[in-house]
């Protein structure tokens, strides 16, 4: 058998002058196409007059073939659809061909419907990609992974379930393991948002004068499933914390909607953070009326140990 390689290499070489007959043509495709040359013997009752009459349907298929063996990735696919082959058939003796989109097509729609159902504010690529199979497990995180991995696989829509609350030190993977959860949401096909507090603050002051920031609190009210991550963190203000987290936080209790939080505070450490008003006056009641909200709807775990961003 011929190198298809040969063939393509020489058709794509000849001019007007020297080009193949329709016969050389078939001739040379089935000499050096292993694809069409099972397509002939799948297909017996097919005549050599049957291929010539369809025999632009059949070089399409036989390039489209080629260049998915030697594919040069999705995004230089040369093929008329990029991420399709065409491939043929029969139908009342006529050789027809239908499009269908290849392994890597498929992979990239998947990832793009895993991104619509796992959105972020201000989340890095890297906590976006992470999945339950890329973390690195041992005994420091065991038992928040269990938890996690144990949310995702018994979470079911519109009915009552505890979040997570993940506290420890910077760098021990609280984050990671979150975008984890998410990913895997998303693989049940529930929608789900992570939001890094400190950044998704900040834009809210900023859309203070349009009322923009609305439409945003909407979106973290009604999420199926809510990750707040690195909580505490944020530049705080009663105005935020009254009006944009109490607000939040009471809408999706009430509607019995899981919120999972990340944050360097323990409980008691957080009540501190949410105490603070302005002039650095305490408002314990205002602390506390928030940390209602928190601590009877979340199971709690410490991720402690060394900083992992140190380490890479």
């Amino acid at each position: 058998m011929e190198p298809i390689s040969q063939f393509m290499g020489e058709l794509a070489k000849r001019n007007p002058r020297n080009l193949l007959t329709p016969e050389e043509q078939l001739d040379k495709m089935l000499r050096s196409s292993a694809y069409l040359k099972s397509f002939q013997q799948s297909h017996p009752t097919l005549s050599r007059e049957d291929f010539l009459r369809s025999l632009s349907t059949v070089y399409e298929a036989v390039k489209d073939q080629y260049w998915c063996q030697n594919c040069p990735g999705l995004e230089k696919c040369p093929n008329l659809v990029r991420g399709h082959f065409a491939r043929l058939d029969v139908l009342n003796n006529q050789i027809l061909s239908a499009i269908s989109p290849c392994p890597k097509q498929m992979a990239h729609e998947e990832e793009v419907k895993t991104r619509r159902l796992m959105r972020s504010y201000y989340v890095s690529e890297e906590t976006f990609s992470a999945t339950f199979e890329t973390l690195d497990i041992d005994d420091v995180n065991r038992q928040a992974v269990a938890a996690a991995m144990r949310f995702c696989r018994e979470y079911e829509k519109d009915t009552k379930m505890k979040g997570l609350y993940l506290h420890g030190p910077f760098g021990v993977g609280k984050s990671y393991l979150m975008g984890a959860v998410a990913r895997e949401l998303s693989r049940r096909g529930i929608a789900s948002l992570m939001v890094y507090v400190p950044d998704f603050i900040r834009e809210v002051k900023e859309s203070l004068a349009d009322h923009s920031y609305t439409s945003k609190l909407e979106l973290l009210k009604e999420i199926p499933v809510l990750i707040l991550d690195d909580l505490g963190a944020e530049n705080l203000t009663p105005w935020i914390r009254d009006e944009v987290l109490g607000v939040i936080l009471h809408h999706r209790v009430n509607k019995n909607l899981s919120t999972l939080y990340t944050s360097n505070y323990s409980f008691d450490e957080l009540e501190d953070h949410l105490s603070i008003s302005n002039g650095n006056r305490i408002e314990n009641t205002k602390g506390r009326r928030i940390m209602e909200r928190i601590r009877h709807f979340v199971d709690v775990y410490l991720i402690e140990g060394d900083n992992r961003r140190k380490q890479e």
